[in-house]
């Protein structure tokens, strides 16, 4: 039972952060006058317009799987839902280029948002006295670690990631086009870039700043 309590919170949680996260790009990108996502039914809360087979899928499973061969304790999965489409030129015709940062940076904002929601309520249910209150403690738990991961990892200054993203538009309202240019020349070797990350030892370094964050949210 306890592992199903935590399984089930966890994949709640999960769903909660990827999907609002993709919703968020699509609502800023309408609030500029971008009807893409909104024309597409993809401000849905609906999981199944957001979910990504490999992403949602297979990618969380096979990270928790693996999280549970090295004996890892409490895995968590962690993985990303189908990108919101978003007209980027319609943006920043009627907003400017802060106006694309603010639509790459949207739902980073959502996810931290989130997290510190979910912080100060936890208290509340702890030390949970039933199922319905153990349920929504490792649901608020999990909503604070992944969605802190998840953000994290975005900001991640590496295409196609929204960290990336951001910087680039934000080069782009500055015209440092040295920047610009480094951009547009890794961006096809972003997502390599992004599994050597991940699968080496450098993933320690990138999430540091993860750690610590869901450490003093925690707290």
């Amino acid at each position: 039972m306890d592992f199903v309590i935590k399984f089930s919170a966890m994949i709640l949680a999960f769903l909660v952060a990827i999907i609002g996260h993709e919703i968020m790009h699509g609502l800023v990108a309408k609030y500029y006058g971008d009807e893409t996502a909104s024309r597409e039914g993809r401000l849905s809360i609906n999981p199944i317009k957001h979910i990504d087979p490999f992403g949602s899928i297979v990618f969380p499973i096979v990270l928790y799987l693996s999280q549970k061969l090295v004996g890892v304790e409490n895995p968590i999965i962690f993985g990303w839902a189908k990108p919101v489409p978003v007209n980027i030129f319609t943006v920043v015709q009627n907003g400017g280029y802060l106006a694309a940062v603010a639509v790459s940076l949207a739902g980073v904002t959502y996810n931290f948002i989130m997290a510190l929601i979910a912080s100060s309520i936890i208290g509340f249910v702890y030390p949970p006295n039933n199922l319905i209150e153990a349920f929504f403690f490792m649901f608020l738990f999990y909503m604070v670690v992944v969605n802190v991961i998840l953000a994290v990892f975005n900001l991640i200054p590496v295409p196609p990631l929204d960290g990336a993203n951001a910087i680039k538009y934000l080069s782009l309202h500055f015209r440092w086009e040295s920047i610009v240019r480094f951009y547009n020349k890794i961006e096809p070797y972003g997502m390599i870039i992004l599994m050597i990350i991940l699968f080496t030892p450098l993933s320690d370094y990138i999430f540091m700043p993860a750690k610590i964050i869901i450490a003093w949210l925690l707290s």
